[in-house]
């Protein structure tokens, strides 16, 4: 395969040599004034403010309400602090936030400061939303005034916070002196060598992505790892997992005892990982239709070439990645031209389709569609236009944002006021790993997924012909996570009524990391799973949820028997063909990091 592949110049480089001397202050401008907004559009956001104080300004009766809940509310709070009879509320491991399940905040004057806290919760999650304002303002200013208050919560403050307070009494006060020197660190750029040695532990294709395996396909967009089997017997139809290219594909293969790729094979599938490589400047006109023809098609003829053409595959795709697999199949699907253009010719046929997390309806895309309008896509195609990608920084800092509460509140109490530094774990390990996206790419998924919803509405086009998922009919599993900020379950499950094909829906505990990365043996972990037939009738998310059977522990047995039962009986096993070994796994592209 070719490895110096170079997209031609596209509508990104075309339009940086068309830019005027105004467009390009206007771009540079808001690509460096970016950062004083966290990467968000101040416009967006002034505008959903603006909407929220002019119908709130508009409406008198509400503001009485208001008025009147907040004057209740501060009372219940005046008369916690007064030590006077209030309403029970929970305490301890019964608190719905872990944040004050600890004993000493039911002493006063800290669970005066807690229902301060809650009570304030209470009345802007009222506040926060007016009948009228447009739907994603009233959710964009929802989101923000949780944000601001998980900011001024009593937890993130040493004052405020009994455990802190007691842990420095006790350790006389040691323990914020080795907090500030955290944030010396950290404010200063300077090497913690705990922290050094903790980055040390998870070191790829030793403790990570350590599945033997050879990389048996490259292109410029991916190498394809084969993994060698594990068992005497294995089924013939291979296993190729696509993972989503804004991640390191061994969020699959972590360490041996949580790694899905190490189960497959010990169950006796043969599987196939794409694993995408860290696009850089010169990549900056790569498109959705590249992805697709890189990242799937090519991936998937090297399967059938080494397997043999007319073997059906398995196939998986995780969050975008599955969205991208479930576009090829709408493609491949479809009798004539539109498979033929993708490049569809010639390929194996797919037997299955398995999509964990992945939205292929993104009218309701979850918190991550707050900061996705046309304001704020034209500031990130501002952003990136002028370095050719999305950095993985700027990536990295989004999902924070989403999970600021666990993700930067509480790690930042932890390491600052108590000086414990976070020991990572391998899941931890595998976030820091961090990859950019092309300028193109990124601003096409956007554009045609989240602001059109192109792919639910059968327009979404695959080298100029537009596809429809209502195409697939291979026999689909279907996985969603309940607490999913980035793919909702209730919009990955809207599969169901944009095809008729059998579907297996399994809605697993955990969110949209932990719930897939669910080995057996994890403990705490439930799973639901219900199937629909071929052209089965539809049935409503919340009616599914009601009826489903629940299962104790991980959904991982659950899938394999699910491959099992469409797959051809057992043959014996046969080693990775020697002539097909390029290098071993986990290959060259994981191992590059990014440096923006």
């Amino acid at each position: 395969m070719d490895t110096k592949f170079r997209p031609p110049v596209g509508s990104e480089s075309r339009a940086l040599a068309t830019e005027t001397p105004t467009q390009r202050l206007d771009r540079v401008f808001h690509a460096n004034a970016a950062p004083l907004w966290g990467g968000l559009s101040p416009v967006a956001l002034s505008l959903a403010w603006a909407d929220w104080a002019w119908h709130l300004a508009a409406s008198p009766g509400r503001q009485m309400e208001l008025v009147a809940l907040g004057s209740q509310l501060a009372g219940d709070t005046w008369r916690t602090a007064a030590g006077m009879e209030v309403p029970p509320e929970p305490a301890g491991d019964a608190d719905d936030d872990p944040r004050f399940r600890h004993p000493a905040w039911a002493s006063w004057p800290f669970n005066a400061y807690r229902a301060g806290f809650r009570n304030a919760e209470a009345f802007w999650r009222e506040a926060a939303v007016l009948p009228t304002m447009t739907a994603h303002h009233a959710e964009v200013t929802k989101f923000f005034a949780k944000q601001w208050l998980g900011v001024m919560a009593p937890a993130n403050w040493l004052p405020t916070n009994p455990v802190v307070l007691q842990d420095a009494v006790e350790s006389r006060g040691a323990h914020l002196v080795k907090g500030a020197m955290n944030w010396l660190r950290d404010a200063s750029g300077q090497p913690d060598p705990e922290v050094v040695a903790e980055a040390g532990r998870f070191q790829v294709g030793r403790d990570v992505a350590a599945t033997p395996g050879q990389v048996v396909m490259r292109n410029h967009l991916v190498e394809l790892i084969r993994y060698a089997p594990q068992t005497a017997q294995v089924y013939p139809e291979p296993v190729l997992v696509i993972p989503s290219w804004i991640m390191k594909y061994y969020i699959l293969d972590l360490s041996p005892q949580n790694s899905l790729v190490r189960y497959l094979v010990q169950q006796g599938h043969t599987v196939y990982m794409v694993s995408w490589r860290n696009p850089d400047a010169d990549d900056r006109d790569l498109t959705m239709d590249d992805y697709l023809r890189l990242g799937v098609l090519e991936p998937l003829r090297a399967v059938g070439q080494l397997g043999g053409k007319a073997q059906p595959v398995h196939t998986m795709g995780y969050c975008l990645g599955g969205t991208l697999l479930a576009i090829a199949a709408a493609a491949l699907g479809r009798h004539g031209g539109v498979a033929a253009a993708a490049g569809g010719v010639g390929l194996p046929p797919l037997k299955t389709m398995t999509l964990l997390a992945a939205q292929t309806d993104f009218s309701e895309p979850g918190e991550l569609g707050l900061f996705i309008d046309e304001s704020q896509v034209g500031l990130l195609d501002n952003i990136t236009r002028g370095k050719g990608y999305l950095t993985g920084e700027q990536m990295a800092g989004s999902f924070q944002f989403l999970h600021s509460r666990d993700l930067v509140w509480t790690r930042r109490m932890r390491e600052y006021l108590m000086g414990e530094r976070e020991k990572r774990n391998d899941l931890m390990a595998w976030n820091a790993d961090i990859t950019r996206m092309p300028a193109r790419m990124h601003h096409e998924y956007l554009v045609a997924l989240y602001l059109k919803n192109q792919l639910a509405n059968s327009a979404y086009e695959v080298d100029g012909q537009a596809v429809s998922l209502s195409d697939i009919e291979v026999p689909v599993f279907l996985v969603g996570t309940e607490r999913d900020h980035v793919s909702p379950w209730r919009s990955v499950y809207k599969l169901h009524h944009l095809c008729d094909a059998e579907i297996t829906f399994v809605l697993t505990s955990g969110g949209h990391n932990a719930g897939i990365v669910s080995e057996p043996g994890h403990a705490n972990r439930s799973y639901q799973i219900d199937s629909r037939r071929s052209h089965g009738e539809w049935t409503s998310p919340g009616r599914w949820l009601r009826q489903a059977p629940r299962h104790e522990g991980s959904w991982w047995p659950a899938w394999h028997e699910w491959l099992a039962v469409r797959s051809s009986p057992l043959q014996p096993a046969r080693p990775i063909p020697a002539r097909a070994a390029l290098c071993g796994a986990p290959g060259d592209y994981v191992r590059v990091r990014c440096v923006d």
